[in-house]
């Protein structure tokens, strides 16, 4: 029986990640979990999964939840997140904590020798050499859960690097999917977060909207598979049913189908390498009819074309269009700027950055905060 670890049970990939669990318990036990402040959920999910471990974000929520479970330890804060994340029992942890804040508890996962299932992206984006030079060092396997990595990563499976040509990233195009720039102006928080496909959480669902989202993955994919950004395609495919693609050297396609569901990708990540049954819905194909494919319009969704401009340029530049990119979405979400203004701060952040080698995590925490600084100070001119 595989032991698990959830980092960031709550979310959304947390959440499909323990019903995938329930699914097959002959399988997966999970070991230990850690949550934010969502404590009604948390409770819940510790009462019905009975891990030996668990942290959350900090002391006041610690203690709340203290009074509501009993006999088991519960840490709290960075150091109590990074503890479970190495926490010895496991065997695989999923490393589901959304945005920056994911960063710490990956690398210390890593450092504890754990396999990671990947779904935080942004530990590659802020940290990808780090990240990826511990984990050959440490001999860590990670297997990636977004959809289109998990896509991409089975594709790949034993051909080596040389026999690659490129690797075509799908996207849906979000909910807003063929508009233009001047249709963008007065999309409220509510519309953006209505995806079409997929079942997200809130900022992952703005960044679908924004195609930051699949700028992101780009960059994940250029140190996942080690593969140049001029190799790293994306291709606009509203259904969401080819998940992505890989090129061979003899120009022949290899796509990954399958109904639109995190389960899919996650319940990979558990198995690997075996596979568990349906833990989602079969593909019909009959019943779908039309898989249509375009090109990302890059001028009306230019966060895409800026992911591209800071992976060429390295060090930490991604780290700081991340960071940007947090501050801009949450300020969105909190309707202190407009839809159309989050590409405008991330822009103007990242024109302002001096680049620097991203050698150390220092380097890295350090451009990330400069970042968060400098796109506040960018939206209060905004308004």
């Amino acid at each position: 029986m595989k032991k698990i670890t959830v980092l960031g049970s709550t979310g959304s990939i947390g959440r499909s990640t323990l019903d995938v669990i329930a699914r097959n318990r002959g399988l997966f036990k999970v070991v230990a979990l850690t949550a934010g402040k969502n404590i009604k959920l948390f409770e819940k999910q510790i009462k019905a999964y009975k891990p030996q471990v668990v942290a959350v974000a900090d002391k006041k929520t610690g203690d709340a939840l203290s009074k509501k479970v009993r006999g088991i330890d519960i840490l709290s804060g960075p150091d109590g997140i990074r503890t479970v994340a190495a926490y010895a029992a496991s065997d695989l942890v999923i490393s589901a904590i959304v945005g920056a804040a994911g960063l710490m508890p990956t690398i210390a996962a890593i450092e504890a020798g754990k396999t990671v299932g990947l779904a935080n992206k942004e530990a590659l984006v802020m940290a990808g050499g780090i990240v990826m030079r511990t984990a050959a060092k440490k001999k860590v396997r990670i297997i990636p859960v977004d959809s289109e990595h998990s896509a991409v990563f089975q594709c790949i499976g034993d051909h080596k690097s040389d026999q690659i040509n490129r690797i075509i990233l799908t996207a849906s195009g979000g909910p807003f999917v063929n508009w233009k720039r001047n249709d963008l102006r007065h999309i409220t928080a509510h519309d953006a977060l209505q995806h079409p496909n997929w079942s997200m959480g809130r900022k992952i669902s703005i960044d679908s909207a924004t195609l930051m989202n699949k700028g992101l993955e780009v960059i994940e994919a250029c140190w996942l598979f080690g593969m140049p950004c001029e190799k790293v395609d994306v291709i606009v495919h509203p259904q969401s049913i080819v998940h992505s693609l890989v090129e061979f050297r003899d120009r022949s396609c290899l796509a990954q189908l399958s109904m639109p569901d995190m389960r899919g990708p996650i319940a990979y990540a558990l198995s690997y390498p075996q596979r568990v049954k349906d833990p989602i819905e079969g593909l019909r194909l009959e019943q779908i009819l039309t898989l249509t494919f375009s090109q990302p319009d890059y001028k009306t969704f230019p966060c895409l074309s800026y992911a591209y401009e800071v992976i060429r340029e390295g060090g930490t530049m991604p780290c700081v269009l991340n960071a940007a990119n947090e501050v801009a979405v949450n300020a969105f979400l909190q309707e202190r700027i407009r839809f159309t203004h989050i590409p405008a701060v991330i822009r103007k952040t990242i024109d302002r950055h001096e680049v620097r080698p991203a050698s150390s995590l220092d380097a890295v925490l350090e451009a990330d905060q400069w970042a968060r600084e400098t796109a506040e100070i960018t939206i209060t001119r905004l308004r």
